[in-house]
């Protein structure tokens, strides 16, 4: 299964990206994490169900120093495989 995520809040400068990095990995997914120039954090992500959620979840809270005010998740349909390990894209 893979999905796209958008998240909003106060969530760069805080080791948003590399906290998500840590975890995916972590859960064996598969995709990227980037900075936007909007201020919000994106990317994709791809595995099993309940690794996903698990990471799902963890988009929520974010690291301690992050303030999610929203997050967009929406499962992807087409493409090919995500670069694995799930990695930091600039």
């Amino acid at each position: 299964m893979k999905a796209a995520f958008q998240v909003q809040g106060w969530v760069q400068g805080v080791g948003f990206r590399y906290f998500i990095r840590r975890h995916a990995q972590e859960l064996d997914l598969g995709g990227w994490v980037r900075n936007e120039f909007d201020g919000t954090v994106s990317g994709e992500v791809e595995g099993d169900p309940a690794p996903l959620e698990a990471f799902r979840e963890l988009l929520e809270r974010g690291p301690s120093g992050a303030r999610i005010t929203r997050l967009d998740w929406y499962p992807v349909e087409s493409g090919g495989p995500l670069p694995f390990p799930f990695s930091i894209r600039m």
